[in-house]
């Protein structure tokens, strides 16, 4: 069955009509999605004194004495006054609450995902059944390592693995997600030039503009100045460019390949030879490492340090920005520089070594985040190595096959014409079609949500693809899955030229109205925490009494 055949068929008389035309997907695209919005307050909002969704055993005396004393070591000024407000429910209430919550919400199981730039993609549900055993789900990060040696032995195989895949000679499971990664990897970077006693003659890391942007936050986060390489003509920066940034300051390159635009950039190998040359060490962000599984090694490359992404692209939930997993590998005569612990295996035994002199130290708390281990590590195993390669090619089929559908839609392009074939992603671009109708992408990107589709990604930083759309369907979605996009966005451009401010004006089914651009902006709105809310609501609340 198509897509096409599975929608409602133009004409259903169902279809509410607004002030520019049909507000629904109307024809022979779409689900004739609505979405469910509740009113929902949020959790702290709700229930009443008293409710109770568990009833817990009375305390036992010996835990009550430790716990008492435990309390009396609390300086009395760093003690609470007052009891914290919780909200205190009942199950069927919190039961409800996220329920609707989650009728809501789009996530990777209720639609296909073509997020650009996060290899966003389907999670299979076995790893979540290993994760979720008590046999893991109820351990202590501060628990004696003798009482976790199968946790630990699985975290040391997956390394056996990720260095298979990578061709680095170990690993650090530290970073909690994508960023943590790429700063380890200045960090070690840093670390490498301070015990060769060159660190505060090398302050300068190359990075690109199409690099994922932790790249250049990271090296400045670590205390680097940045020099960001911009494309040329065929989408990144050719060797000239990297020849005139290199200086004896340079400690480092800092690289995502293929870039955030599917650009696979062909003088990877050019510009490590010159970094090293140049006596820098370079950093490989695999956040876009999807398509490469199997078929090429950051260390064949002559990366020093780089990090994958155990979330997303290894088969692990990511978990709404967290928390995931960013496996740091590294080549012989770094390993001294991970961040400290590391998983070791010392004879028979396995062991969380802390006592290592030259480390970096911590870039988070614990040793790691080794749930998404252990799912990413059932992943492999599941895969083998011809289920990486097929991985990696049915990712780079189907994100050439969405290209070739969607050439047919007037309005919209691939910028940098003639760099090659994609290969996870490609940064796309409306600008023809603004130019035309004066509908930009960020409208129809709110439209999609009306077709019951993910919204799509735009770009990040900087925006050099003008009215830019990033997809990356990855190797989870299906042919019929494809078509049904392009069908969608085809739809959604003829609706730009003919009824344009139904587009203009999206979402129109979906939960949640758009967002309030001002609000986004002004410091002065947000709430990071809810006694923050609290507070801001009150002093709104005074402000429009005086207005009054």
């Amino acid at each position: 069955m198509t897509a096409s055949s599975r929608a409602p068929g133009a004409g259903d008389a169902r279809a509410p009509v607004g002030p520019g035309g049909p507000i629904g997907p109307e024809g022979p695209v779409g689900r004739r999605y609505h979405g469910v919005r509740w009113n929902e307050p949020l959790v702290t909002e709700l229930g009443t004194p008293g409710q109770r969704g568990l009833a817990l055993p009375p305390l036992d005396p010996a835990i009550a004495a430790e716990q008492s004393a435990a309390l009396d070591a609390i300086p009395p000024g760093l003690r609470r006054t007052t009891a914290p407000g919780l909200p205190e429910l009942a199950q069927p209430l919190v039961l409800r609450h996220f329920l609707r919550l989650s009728q809501m919400s789009q996530g990777a199981h209720v639609v296909a995902d073509t997020l650009g730039t996060c290899t966003m993609k389907y999670s299979p549900l076995v790893g979540e059944l290993i994760a979720r055993s008590p046999k893991l789900l109820d351990l202590h990060p501060a628990q004696d390592p003798a009482s976790v040696q199968g946790l630990l032995e699985i975290v040391w195989r997956c390394e056996q693995l990720l260095k298979a895949v990578s061709g680095f000679d170990a690993f650090s499971f530290q970073g909690g997600g994508g960023s943590q990664g790429i700063y380890t990897s200045a960090l070690v970077i840093r670390a490498w030039h301070e015990s060769r006693g060159e660190a505060s003659r090398r302050d300068e890391i190359i990075t690109t503009a199409f690099s994922h942007p932790a790249n250049a936050a990271a090296a400045g986060t670590a205390g680097f100045r940045v020099i960001q390489l911009m494309p040329g003509e065929r989408g990144f920066p050719d060797t000239a460019a990297l020849r005139a940034a290199l200086s004896p300051r340079t400690a480092g390159l800092m690289l995502t390949n293929p870039e955030d635009t599917g650009i696979f950039n062909p003088h990877v190998g050019e510009f490590v030879r010159l970094v090293h040359e140049a006596g820098g060490l370079c950093a490989y962000d695999q956040a876009n490492g999807n398509p490469l599984l199997g078929m090429a090694r950051a260390a064949d490359a002559g990366f020093d340090v780089g990090q994958f992404n155990l979330h997303k692209t290894f088969g692990a939930p990511h978990n709404s920005v967290g928390p995931g997993s960013s496996a740091v590998g590294v080549r012989a005569g770094l390993e001294a520089f991970l961040p400290s612990p590391i998983v070791r295996r010392d004879g028979d035994r396995y062991v969380l070594d802390e006592d290592r002199a030259g480390s970096v130290g911590r870039v988070r708390s614990g040793a790691g985040n080794f749930q998404v281990v252990v799912r990413a590590y059932a992943w492999l195993l599941a895969l083998g190595d011809e289920g990486l390669r097929t991985v990696a090619q049915t990712a780079v089929l189907n994100n050439n096959y969405l290209a070739h559908l969607l050439a047919a839609i007037p309005g919209l392009t691939i910028p940098y014409e003639g760099s090659g074939p994609r290969l996870d992603q490609i940064r796309y671009s409306w600008a023809d079609l603004t130019d035309e109708t004066g509908v930009t992408s960020d409208d129809i990107v709110r439209r999609t949500t009306d077709y019951g589709l993910q919204p799509y990604y735009t770009s990040h930083h900087p925006m050099l693809v003008p009215e830019p759309m990033t997809l990356e369907p990855t190797e989870m979605v299906s042919k019929d899955d494809l078509e049904e996009l392009a069908a969608v966005l085809a739809a959604i451009a003829e609706e730009a030229r003919t009824t344009p401010d139904v587009v203009r004006n999206a979402p129109h089914r979906g939960p949640i109205a758009a967002l309030d651009e001002e609000a986004a902006d002004d410091p002065a709105r947000w709430a990071m925490t809810w006694r923050a809310l609290v507070r801001k609501r009150a002093a709104a609340a005074e402000v429009a009494a005086e207005q009054d």
